[in-house]
């Protein structure tokens, strides 16, 4: 499996001297034959700036560090795929930072580029190529003359146009799960938001907070409009927005009177849950689905990332477990990250959260971070650490009820929260 790499001007290579290696955390780790699979469609290579790649030598048998103007390649996954391996390299730079993007080992084998990931879902829904950005187009302009004071439908047409989000993209296409973005306000403050950066953080958010509140015609416009087959969701929670049980109140209000009209679909928030109040709320007034993400079930990794204000871990326990009871199909968005998650002390206390809990899925989401900037404010290991695919076995095994997935499902009938017109 000969090493990937990049020249300065983004062309890709092989090298024929030199075998390709992969990274767990900080440490370089070969790559094992089980761990590869064929580059999958919708997957993107990218040079890492700032980085020079790492290999084995072939005659030698020694680890070496290219140079001469090379940077290292990784691979970003589509949906459905967890990775495995980090790409092997290390910086030139350890200033810079590379973007938020999840990168992932990649090699030159067989006459193709394999990658170090496992396939945990389908990615038909979520591959990029299915949405047809014409006749995305033409519903955006239809649905905003629809519409024309609905500001949500504004701020959504940017993101399925500008940002191209799927989610955002679904809203517009009437199908599967469709966006609608409720809150400018959150009570974290995540070390990797994607939507809102400290001006000295050194990470460039790739996307635009929404800046106004909405009103609860706006929702329930959007709500209804998606909510016309028994197989949609319209998801509370989305990468442009902060956390959405803060709005609570409006969210509250307008599953009621979207509930009084249909019952047809489901509707999903994706949330930190550490507001358990406003989540029991937000429960009761009709939830189907709740996601809810999480990097740790270990108390000082969970806060290094999350930086919670005004709830802590417990909080979150305790409104996944209320949603359960109450028959929401609860799952975690569980942001994972080779040599960290695959810890042994990360899975005995992940095993334990799911249990208690009584989730039925777990969406693997790989974590886009820059890999020291992530190392450097979490704990150090203290136990074993499995390696990824032995993790993802893990849990398979001690969770035989729990789906591993990789995004929101919905739910088998026999686990369909009873929908009633109110």
């Amino acid at each position: 499996m000969n090493l990937v790499y990049a020249d300065e001007h983004g062309n890709v290579f092989d090298h024929p001297d030199y075998v390709g290696l992969g990274r767990s955390g900080d440490m370089i780790v070969e790559i094992m034959e089980e761990e590869l699979i064929p580059l999958p469609n919708g997957a993107t290579l990218v040079s890492l700036p700032f980085t020079r790649p790492i290999g084995l030598n072939g005659k030698t048998g020694e680890m070496e560090v290219l140079k001469n103007g090379v940077q290292a390649v990784g691979a970003l996954l589509p949906q459905g795929f967890t990775r495995l391996c980090l790409p092997g390299y290390v910086k030139s730079d350890k200033e810079q930072k590379l973007p938020l993007f999840g990168y992932t080992a990649v090699v030159w084998k067989d006459g193709e580029f394999f990658v170090t990931a496992e396939q945990c879902d389908d990615p038909e829904r979520w591959d990029p190529l299915n949405c047809d950005q014409q006749e995305l187009q033409v519903r955006v302009e239809g649905l905003l003359e629809k519409y024309p004071d609905n500001r949500l439908y504004k701020h959504l047409s940017n993101c399925a146009l500008g940002y191209e989000c799927l989610t955002a993209s679904n809203t517009f296409l009437g199908r599967w799960e469709g966006a609608v973005p409720v809150s400018y306000s959150c009570n974290a403050g995540c070390f990797g938001c994607i939507s809102e950066q400290p001006e000295d953080s050194g990470f460039v958010a790739p996307q635009t907070r929404m800046n106004f509140k909405p009103t609860v015609d706006e929702l329930v416009e959007i709500m209804l409009e998606h909510l016309q087959e028994p197989e949609s969701i319209i998801s509370f929670g989305q990468g442009c927005e902060g956390e959405p049980s803060t709005q609570a109140k409006i969210i509250v209000e307008a599953m009621k009177q979207v509930r009084s009209r249909t019952s047809n679909g489901f509707i999903n928030i994706n949330t930190n849950a550490g507001l358990t109040d406003f989540m029991r709320a937000i429960v009761d007034a009709g939830l189907d689905l709740m996601r809810v993400s999480t990097i740790s079930a270990l108390d000082e990794h969970y806060n290094a990332y999350y930086k919670p204000r005004g709830y802590n871990l417990l909080n979150v326990e305790k409104s996944l477990k209320y949603a359960t009871d109450q028959g929401v199909y609860t799952s975690i968005n569980y942001l994972i990250f080779p040599g960290v998650t695959d810890r042994e002390e990360e899975i005995e206390a992940m095993l334990g959260f799911c249990k208690r809990t009584g989730l039925k899925l777990i969406q693997m989401r790989n974590l886009n971070i820059d890999p020291e900037s992530y190392l450097s404010i979490i704990p150090k290991p203290q136990g074993e650490i499995y390696g990824m695919k032995q993790m993802l076995d893990i849990f398979r095994q001690e969770l035989p009820e729990v789906v591993i997935g990789s995004y929101t499902h919905v739910p088998p009938p026999e686990l369909r929260r009873k929908q009633l017109l109110r």
